[in-house]
């Protein structure tokens, strides 16, 4: 039997879904140019007319795509998020319950946050551009920010639950004062230049884990320190 050729109606539902994917396409490679534009300029430098030179399209063909330059910037955010966790969080997940898998989080963070020494941080900057005004954007990137440190306070529960950390550990205060080991990383590395930035918040994490770890836990090995994702060095 020969092959049923394709009706009008199927080419152009095939047609459609192409132009979709193609559309998909298209805004997933201008977001991912806007977040490396915000990671050196913030998202407030973001504008539709430099993405446009930069994607070497017109300004109408961006702006098709998100309706307004608060998408943009809301997209930018979202696809932050989105990578954080395929970096930061989801990884951290095959490690063992408790203690263990507080300790991946933490190392896949200083990971992330080796790298953005040079980068530049979304969650930062963003936080110092959006502090005092309120709005989606401003929503969308403390909800994100939120996201995670729920997700860091309940991994120091867990570790409680499994008696790696005592039983009255506050886990926001813990998770108070690992958040804080990260803001004065990006503070000392990219402000003050201080080489030594990434050693002394590794040092610092052991501190905070020795000081809540449950007296069964066996104390972590401070004279063999963790390697890093990369050699410290001051940014330029």
């Amino acid at each position: 039997m020969s092959a049923t050729p394709p009706t009008k109606r199927s080419r152009s539902e095939a047609s459609l879904t192409r132009s979709l994917q193609k559309g998909q396409q298209t805004k997933a490679a201008i977001v991912d140019a806007a977040l490396g534009l915000a990671t050196q300029i913030g998202l407030e430098g973001l504008s539709i007319g430099a993405l446009a030179e930069v994607m070497q399209m017109s300004k109408s063909g961006v702006f098709a795509h998100f309706g307004s330059r608060e998408e943009l910037q809301i997209s930018v955010v979202r696809e932050y998020h989105h990578r954080f966790e395929q970096e930061v969080f989801y990884p951290a997940m095959s490690a063992a319950r408790g203690l263990p898998r507080l300790r991946a989080m933490f190392d896949n963070w200083m990971k992330r946050t080796s790298v953005e020494i040079d980068s530049g941080c979304i969650y930062i900057s963003g936080a110092i551009e959006f502090e005092d005004r309120p709005g989606p954007v401003r929503d969308a990137l403390a909800s994100s920010v939120s996201t995670w440190l729920a997700a860091m306070k309940r991994a120091i529960d867990i570790a409680v639950e499994e008696g790696h950390l005592r039983a009255d550990t506050d886990a926001n205060q813990m998770r108070f004062e690992i958040h804080s080991l990260i803001l004065a990383l990006h503070y000392e590395a990219r402000f003050l230049r201080a080489p030594d930035s990434l050693q002394r918040a590794l040092a610092a994490f052991e501190g905070i884990v020795l000081r809540y770890a449950a007296a069964t836990e066996a104390q972590p090995a401070a004279s063999a320190p963790r390697k890093t994702a990369r050699k410290t060095r001051a940014v330029t």
